[in-house]
């Protein structure tokens, strides 16, 4: 039998700061919030080198997509994001802290920030020290009018115009009802709020760098086009269309959006802790109760990549030849736990009864009393709503395993008349019924979610932006 060459001394038996000291000086800093992500990295590293070793070759060996950028470019771009990234997760950092959160060496830093407030894109400020001696710090933070980004947020009966500055500073915001109308008279409803917006604040058109929309429905994952809404059904509508020449538009599923947000606030938790390594993905749903039914997943890897996906979860299959649905279907979840749907039930409306497109909150809110005091038919709405959505989660937890859920949304006023119904749904479950009862937090204050779900999905569209023209 031929010898086989010598196992590679595993990087995870070197001492720590040995550890440090090897991978910083041939890796050329990728995110390194985390000591212990490196460290998984230097894990899967060593197993590829200890397979080609044994004579496995490339087909042990990851592939890597070759670019045509040079090396040194793609680094100094990477580098960039990471500073961009800093500032827009910490504020205002001085030069060291900066250093301290990316892991990049202090000339690199000088080089970069120096660079980006060549462009504008930064500025520095200077702080006295608390005792009021010394030279006073320089803080970096970015430079607010650089450019402005709109954000809209469309409901069944309204839609929210938000100006932010590219700090993130919220500068103007309104509301105004939908008008009547199919979808172009709502694009040019859209077109004419936008110029408004800025004509507000005496913004230039040319210093918006970034329109991002959020509704519920399906959005098409290549295009600013939403395919399916409560609002207009299969009338697909294409916001770029809203857009004056120069501006560019992000369309994002709303409770998409919520579940970014929750797992960026549990990211921000969990780096204030000394944790373990983990050596598994963390994962949430975020289910959104309302008119419609959303729900969002995200999940972030090891390596700290986060994807978030927007299921049609309200448009599953609940009970087949069930409930007639505003999507024209039978049986969907949203056909028991939406609210025309729980007012249906209530009044004991026949099931193939044509849905409303918007029910007032006042009419479900007097249902919840009636509830509340021991009305059989209301309490039995509610619970019938609970139990579609505690189905839906089941095999939501079946498939992606077990994790948090966050219920958000108007209709988590209602979650004590839903609960009981929710939790028997869930318990129809395998995995449950082994593993136990997920977690169930009732998050009431979804506005906020979108809003900073708008912020992080836009700036990080906007900051890679900047780094490819820069590069």
């Amino acid at each position: 039998m031929a010898k086989q060459p010598p196992l590679p001394l595993s990087p995870t038996r070197w001492p720590v700061e040995k550890q440090r000291l090897a991978f910083f000086s041939t890796v050329e800093k990728i995110d390194v919030r985390e000591f212990d992500r490196c460290q998984f990295g230097l894990c899967r590293l060593w197993l590829q080198l200890f397979r080609f070793s044994r004579g496995q070759g490339a087909e042990g060996m990851e592939r890597v997509p070759i670019s045509a950028k040079s090396s040194p470019e793609l680094v100094r771009q990477q580098n960039s994001s990471l500073v961009l990234s800093a500032l827009r997760r910490h504020g205002r950092m001085a030069h060291t802290q900066i250093s301290d959160a990316t892991g990049l060496a202090s000339a690199t830093i000088s080089a970069i920030t120096a660079d980006l407030e060549r462009a504008g894109v930064i500025e520095r400020s200077e702080s006295l020290s608390v005792a009021g001696r010394g030279r006073p710090r320089v803080l970096f933070s970015q430079r607010r009018d650089y450019g402005y980004l709109a954000l809209l947020v469309i409901a069944s009966d309204n839609i929210e115009y938000s100006l932010v500055d590219y700090a993130g500073t919220l500068l103007d915001r309104f509301v105004e009802p939908r008008g009547a109308g199919g979808p172009e008279a709502f694009l040019t409803q859209v077109s004419v709020a936008l110029r408004r917006l800025l004509t507000r604040s005496r913004i230039g058109h040319e210093q918006l760098l970034l329109v991002s929309v959020s509704s519920k429905g399906l959005v098409d994952p290549q295009r600013p086009v939403l395919v399916w809404s409560p609002v207009f059904g299969a009338q697909s509508v294409d916001f770029s269309r809203a857009m004056e020449p120069g501006w560019r538009v992000l369309l994002n599923n709303e409770t998409l959006l919520v579940a970014g947000a929750l797992m960026d606030c549990e990211e921000k938790r969990l780096a204030t802790e000394v944790a373990p390594f983990r050596a598994s993905e963390r994962r949430l749903a975020a289910l959104s109760l309302g008119h419609s039914i959303g729900l969002g997943i995200a999940r972030a890897s090891v390596s700290g990549i986060t994807e978030i996906l927007a299921p049609n979860f309200g448009h599953m299959l609940h009970a087949a030849d069930g409930g007639l649905c505003r999507c024209g279907a039978r049986g969907c979840v949203e056909a028991y736990a939406g609210f025309y749907a729980i007012l249906r039930s209530a009044f004991e409306v026949p099931a193939d009864t044509v849905p409303a497109k918007f029910v007032p909150i006042a009419e479900v809110d007097k249902l919840a009393v009636r509830a509340r005091r021991g009305g059989r038919q209301a309490v039995r709405a509610f619970r019938q709503a609970g139990l579609a959505l505690g189905n839906g989660l089941s095999r939501l937890i079946s498939l992606h395993g077990p994790m948090p859920v966050f219920i958000t949304g108007l209709g988590s006023r209602y979650y004590d008349l839903l609960d009981a119904g929710l939790r028997d749904g869930l318990a129809e479950s395998h995995v449950v019924r082994l593993g136990g009862m997920p977690q169930l937090t009732v998050v009431a204050d979804e506005p906020s979610l979108v809003f900073e779900g708008h912020l992080s999905c836009a700036f990080a569209v906007v900051d890679q932006g900047i780094v490819d023209l820069a590069g």
